[in-house]
């Protein structure tokens, strides 16, 4: 649009300067050329109004109807001098349109200059008017004017209207010049590219003005000469103003276009405002002496005006001294403010020169810096700044002053400082620039820097140990496989477990308890190198990292990581001295190494599961982790999810082993187990699957592979329910034998379970007193024998009659004979298998039998599968037996076929015990023995 613009005017001009190659082509383009151009500007700056909604709209219709004046009066004048070919009358009616041609834009120029806010303002801008207009007026009276007005007085015919005429165009112009030049100074921030446009057109039109009443000029004045290039050019430029301006800052990044709106203001730019009074003295001045200089009778007009302007003068002097009063003294009102702001803050305010020298500090310096602010001033900033943060703030300041100040006008820093001590304090500073330096507000966050590492600190260790916890040690085994060590596989991860620890809990105390966890960490930290590293998991459960040497030797690594995890092994098994006391505990550690593309937490798991298979090779020892360890987990892990869809699908079949009368081979009792029919017909017995159930009481790796403990008391609550509910259809079918079910202490006492459940079962179906034996497992030395031995009374209220399993094994089968209400004894496994061959187990279980035989109760062998077990275990005094030497499980069909037979044969004949335990019948009776229960009646 600029060039087009340029273009268009440009070739104006050379076709008037060239007389447009005939005097006709010539007064069309004076005139009816002139006329477009105008109503041009006229459509422009209407439609530009109508578009906007600001109070600049007042402003762009005057110019719209300003233009329309013009466009009008060369419409008239082409009209005298086109088509009727006559010279125009003076005066016309294009006169009139062109006097009504400034008045507008005069006013228009008003509307867009910045309005004053105080009285005192406006009578100054009605002073600056004055001063500009009267100094023009002034000079061009003298130049011109005058001799308009002689010719006036002369009273020559016509004489008076084409003076008045005269004088009329050029005094507007001079209100326009003067309108012009105040708006330049005063002009409003809104839209300022359209207004600069705006006011370089009306001045272009007002200077072909003034060319044109000149004597020299417009006496020989035809259309289509040069001087309508300007008028032409005008009018264009102010049909341009609004959308070319509007057009150039309407892109896309408003940061160009505020910076367009708001270009960097020059002093001499500046200083124009206050030297426009001098200026409009010295024009006035300038018309006196030319008719001083010329011998000239200075004119009436001119001394009138001269001495406006003058009093003009002083009076805004006055103004703009009162004015420069108040602004002196509310300067020092605001200075004194904020003086006294930044003396009391807190915080340090320092200014310092673009060398980096501090030439400002605040009081506050003493305070927060320990030092004074004068003995701060003129030191280098860089001298106070820690040397490590020194290079990192200077990058900063200098990527900061670099950036534009519309986009980052501050920015915000924190380094160590040097305080008086010499100590180094942790400050925080806001920078903004300063006359090419810097400014900045700076307070001591010391205190929150050492909070923050604390609550990082805190986050990331063991608040009992100290060492590190599982997310720092995480974060340590990630660096150690990333990295510049990605390429070193020998770095390995240790797991160590206490064994023992739960006993110290249960035994001493859980304060005691927390002491050896200090105790072994302490240990475990002095153990490893200083570049390794040790945590704590959780519980007695702790973790180290030992980084690779970058030996390739995978043996010789392997070697000389198992070196120091058995070091650590035993140094964590010495005793600890807890409370006064010795304790002691046994560490099992498992190891594994960083191999190619493991993760960390395949490499911690490995190593989980490395300590898991060391706790369960007999705990004490170091095992390293081996591929197949996976493979089992992933087999135990596909078995369990299969036991947990068996529960649901009624997947699991009852099977009944019967326990026959040594002495008559009768059947005396019935075992109930429970039997898993996979999809693919087979049988899996208690030994498979409750391995596995066992299993999930491991660690956490393995605990998330299978079953949990809700698993396995689902499957004892089955195996309950379907004893006795079948149990409850033999008796009624005519077959008194009892049912025995295995069950655990811990599953006796789960809070999970119903209180009353047993009791409630045996009430649903049914089932007569002394027709339900449950074989109690106590394995565990933890479990409450006060809480056991009053839940077996209870039971045993109700008939229900209580069997000891596994006696001659585990730590509290003496402990459980003591203390709890037993009817009868089922000899371990073990013990049967090498009743036999071993001599000495000969010996243990005849003592056992003996003790069972004393306290007048059953005794029952689990496993007899050899006819010389069942003639050896007779021998000693064992009433009852339960293996293969009689029968396997049966089912129900084939258990109720035994039951109608009712006997089994005896290896070696029928013969009587050798101790008087058991009844001559062989059913189960129950004696009175030490515990002074009341006895059962049998079944």
């Amino acid at each position: 649009m600029q060039l087009l613009l340029a273009v268009v005017s440009s070739g104006y001009a050379v076709g008037a300067a060239l007389g447009w190659g005939s005097e006709d082509l010539a007064e069309i383009m004076g005139d009816f050329g002139l006329s477009a151009a105008g109503l041009l500007a006229a459509v422009s700056c209407f439609t530009y109004a109508r578009a906007i909604d600001s109070r600049e709209r007042p402003a762009w219709l005057l110019f719209a109807f300003s233009s329309l004046m013009g466009c009008c009066g060369n419409a008239v004048w082409g009209w005298y001098e086109v088509v009727l070919g006559e010279a125009v009358p003076k005066p016309s009616l294009a006169d009139f349109a062109f006097l009504c041609f400034a008045p507008p834009a005069i006013v228009g120029l008003l509307v867009l200059a910045k309005r004053p806010v105080t009285r005192a303002g406006w009578v100054c801008l009605g002073l600056d008017s004055w001063l500009i207009g009267g100094s023009l007026l002034t000079l061009s009276w003298s130049l011109a004017l005058a001799h308009a007005a002689r010719t006036a007085q002369s009273g020559a015919p016509g004489s008076v209207p084409r003076a008045a005429l005269s004088l009329a165009y050029p005094l507007l112009d001079i209100a326009l010049v003067s309108m012009v030049l105040v708006l330049h100074f005063r002009r409003s921030e809104t839209n300022r590219s359209a207004v600069n446009t705006a006011i370089a057109a009306l001045a272009l039109t007002v200077l072909s003005d003034a060319l044109f009443t000149s004597p020299l000029l417009s006496a020989e004045y035809q259309s289509g000469q040069l001087l309508d290039a300007g008028w032409f050019a005008g009018s264009l430029l102010l049909a341009y103003a609004p959308w070319g301006a509007r057009r150039m800052y309407s892109g896309p990044d408003p940061v160009a276009h505020a910076r367009a709106e708001r270009p960097h203001s020059r002093p001499i730019t500046g200083s124009l405002p206050a030297l426009t009074p001098y200026l409009a003295a010295a024009v006035c001045t300038l018309g006196i002496l030319y008719n001083v200089v010329d011998g000239r009778k200075v004119d009436r007009v001119v001394v009138f005006t001269g001495c406006t302007v003058v009093l003009a003068l002083v009076i805004r002097q006055g103004i703009m001294l009162l004015d420069n009063i108040a602004l002196t003294q509310e300067l020092a009102q605001k200075e004194n403010h904020f003086r006294s702001l930044v003396q009391g803050s807190s915080d340090v305010i320092m200014i310092a020169a673009p060398t980096g020298t501090l030439r400002y500090v605040s009081p506050a310096a003493a305070g927060v810096y320990g030092r004074e602010a004068e003995e701060l001033v003129g030191t280098e900033l860089a001298t106070l700044i820690h040397p490590e943060d020194l290079g990192r703030v200077v990058h900063e300041v200098r990527r900061f002053l670099a950036a534009p100040p519309t986009e980052e006008p501050t920015t915000r820093i924190e380094c160590r400082f040097r305080s008086g001590g010499g100590e180094w304090l942790n400050v925080e500073s806001t920078v903004n620039r300063h006359q090419g330096g810097l400014i900045l507000n700076s307070r001591d966050v010391t205190e929150r820097v050492r909070l923050q590492a604390q609550l990082q600190h805190s986050a990331e260790h063991d608040p009992l140990t100290d060492l590190p916890n599982r997310a720092l040690f995480t974060r340590r085994v990630r660096q150690a496989l990333t990295g510049r060590r990605a390429g070193d596989h020998s770095s390995a991860v240790l797991f160590i477990d206490l064994d023992g620890f739960k006993a110290v809990n249960d035994t001493i105390g859980h304060q005691a308890g927390d002491e050896l966890l200090i105790e072994a960490a302490r240990r475990l930290q002095d153990s490893v190198r200083a570049g390794d590293t040790a945590a704590r998991l959780g519980g007695d459960e702790f973790a180290a990292l030992i980084l690779g040497d970058g030996n390739r030797d995978r043996g010789a690594r392997e070697y000389q990581v198992h070196e120091i995890a058995d070091r650590l092994r035993t140094t964590l098994s010495q005793p600890y001295r807890i409370a006064g006391s010795e304790v002691r505990v046994a560490a099992s550690i498992g190891v594994a190494f960083a191999d190619p593309g493991i993760t960390p937490s395949d490499l911690m798991r490995n190593a989980d599961l490395a300590m898991y298979r060391a706790k369960a090779g007999g705990k004490d020892r170091v095992e390293m982790y081996a591929p197949q360890m996976q493979a089992e987990v992933v087999r135990k892990a596909e078995l369990a999810g299969r036991l947990r869809t068996a529960l649901h699908d009624g997947e699991f079949a009852l099977l009944h082993q019967p326990v026959v009368s040594l002495a008559s081979g009768e059947i005396s009792a019935v075992v109930a187990q429970a039997r898993w029919r996979s999809a693919q017909g087979i049988l899996f017995t208690p030994a498979e699957f409750l391995r596995v159930a066992e299993y999930s009481e491991g660690g956490s790796t393995a605990r998330a592979a299978v079953p949990d403990a809700s698993r396995t008391a689902e499957l004892g609550r089955w195996l309950l329910e379907e004893a006795v509910g079948q149990a409850a259809e033999r008796h009624r079918a005519g077959h008194d034998v009892p049912v025995a079910v295995r069950m655990t202490a811990q599953r006796l006492l789960d809070r999970s379970m119903p209180l009353g459940s047993v009791e409630a079962l045996l009430t649903r179906n049914g089932l007569p007193s002394g027709a339900l034996v449950l074989e109690l497992a106590v394995s565990d030395p933890r479990v409450p024998f006060d809480d056991l031995e009053r839940r077996l009374a209870a039971l045993r209220r109700l008939g229900v009659l209580i069997a000891l399993d596994g006696f001659g094994s585990g730590y509290a089968a003496i402990s459980a004979l003591r203390r709890l209400p037993v009817d009868m004894l089922k000899l371990d496994r073990g013990l049967v298998e090498g009743v036999v061959e071993s001599p000495r187990l000969h010996k243990i279980t005849a003592g056992l039998l003996r003790i069972a035989n004393d306290l007048g109760m059953q005794s029952v062998a689990e496993g007899v599968d050899l006819p010389e077990q069942v003639m050896a275990l007779r021998a000693m005094g064992c009433t009852h037996g339960q293996g293969m030497a009689f029968s396997g499980p049966l089912d129900e069909y084939r258990l109720r076929r035994a039951l109608v037979r009712g006997t089994f044969p005896v290896p070696g004949g029928a013969a009587q015990p050798a101790l008087a335990g058991g009844s001559p019948g062989g059913s189960m009776v129950i004696h009175r023995g030490s515990h002074n229960e009341t006895p059962v009646p049998p079944a």
